[in-house]
């Protein structure tokens, strides 16, 4: 049971299954391998999940039932991140699993859940699932009606909570659930594109990304939109003239709702890539610009030099210690978006680097909507 977190943007983890593999680039240096690699051994808790011979995630997922309750009993609001160890669209979840952690998260709306994954396209897969379930809109629908019969679930003692244990907050709104926040990861302009026209067809009362690691310039402002081919801005909001402001699953030619909260930071642990302080400042310029509130997570183990240094050539550079003869190597940078400038970034370590942005620590969060 994870009820406290040092992820900065959360206040407690939530771990319903285990195990996971890799979609992309961003997961390379995955943190949730490295944990899980710890306790893979005979006996433990990721036995099976990770290969032993690459330590990389083997594909398996592991379903943990007897995890769904956590939330029901922690008695204090919480702001949750769902599966910190996993992801809960992974192809190999099962879609009435996946309704009996949106029923859990339904009824304790005292809490806040964060979900992250990085295949929306299943996330839409199983929300187009629930809708095919009766006429109804998200009324009555297949997360309560088969969230709630699953093992784990439905044995739950049915009691209220009064402040001073865990229990049910209330019977279980329509969706989308005013307490639950669907995200996605993105780390280049690649992921982006792939991934949030997906992530904005999706029911949710705020809708986030986490661009952590941020592996490259990411703009924002021309997403392609789906199914239309126009580019339009992800972080301002289109509006209906078909229904009124809320979710639409299909009919609609635009979104109502954009993205609702950025979360940016560099990468950490063995291996890991720096970030161009470029690359930050402008998500959180794109973000000013929008409204729309911007968490600055870390610089991750790379720190950038107090200054821009002019060098007269075409490429950026970073140093890094090279224990190999005491001194240092020069790397390039392998994008040209700033051709007349070299910026350098020092391999001191997560704490060291800290996570200040030109001198401010940025800690926004959105306001929830219904």
């Amino acid at each position: 049971m994870a009820d406290r977190s040092k992820i900065e943007w959360t206040d407690a983890t939530w771990n319903p299954l285990r195990g996971c593999s890799r979609v992309s680039e961003g997961c390379r240096h995955c943190y949730a391998e490295k944990v899980a690699m710890r306790f893979s051994g005979p006996g433990k808790a990721y036995e099976g999940l990770i290969h032993r011979s690459t330590g990389a995630w083997s594909g398996k997922v592991r379903l943990m039932p007897e995890k769904l309750r956590e939330p029901w009993d922690w008695v204090k609001s919480k702001r949750i991140f769902v599966n910190s160890m996993s992801d809960l669209f992974h192809e190999s979840v099962p879609f009435e699993f996946i309704a009996a952690v949106l029923w859990i998260m339904s009824v304790t709306t005292r809490h806040t859940y964060q979900v992250l994954t990085k295949r929306p396209a299943r996330m839409l897969e199983f929300f187009q699932w629930v809708k095919d379930y009766d006429e109804g809109f998200f009324e009555d629908d297949r997360i309560s009606d088969v969230g709630r019969e699953q093992p784990g679930v439905v044995d739950l003692e049915w009691e209220p909570s009064n402040g001073r244990r865990g229990g049910y907050d209330n019977c279980g709104p329509a969706f989308p659930y005013e307490n639950v926040w669907l995200g996605v990861s993105v780390e280049d302009q690649k992921a982006v594109d792939e991934r949030i026209p997906l992530l904005l067809q999706c029911p949710a009362a705020v809708r986030w990304l986490s661009c952590e690691p941020l592996l490259g310039p990411i703009d924002l402002t021309r997403v392609q939109a789906i199914p239309h081919n126009a580019p339009w801005n992800a972080l301002s909001p289109n509006g209906c003239s078909q229904h009124a402001p809320g979710y639409c699953l299909g009919g609609c030619e635009w979104r109502w709702l954009p993205i609702d909260w950025v979360v940016a930071g560099g990468e950490s642990g063995p291996g890991a890539r720096p970030m161009h302080p470029d690359w930050a400042r402008s998500l959180r310029d794109q973000c000013a610009s929008a409204g729309v509130p911007f968490f600055f997570k870390q610089w991750g183990e790379w720190a950038p030099a107090d200054d821009i240094n002019a060098y007269g050539h075409a490429r950026h550079g970073y140093w890094e210690d090279d224990p190999s003869d005491g001194g240092v190597r020069r790397h390039d940078w392998k994008d040209n978006q700033f051709p007349s400038l070299c910026t350098e970034s020092f391999r001191v370590g997560k704490r060291a680097a800290g996570r200040l942005l030109d001198g401010v620590e940025h800690n926004e969060f959105p306001e929830q909507q219904t």
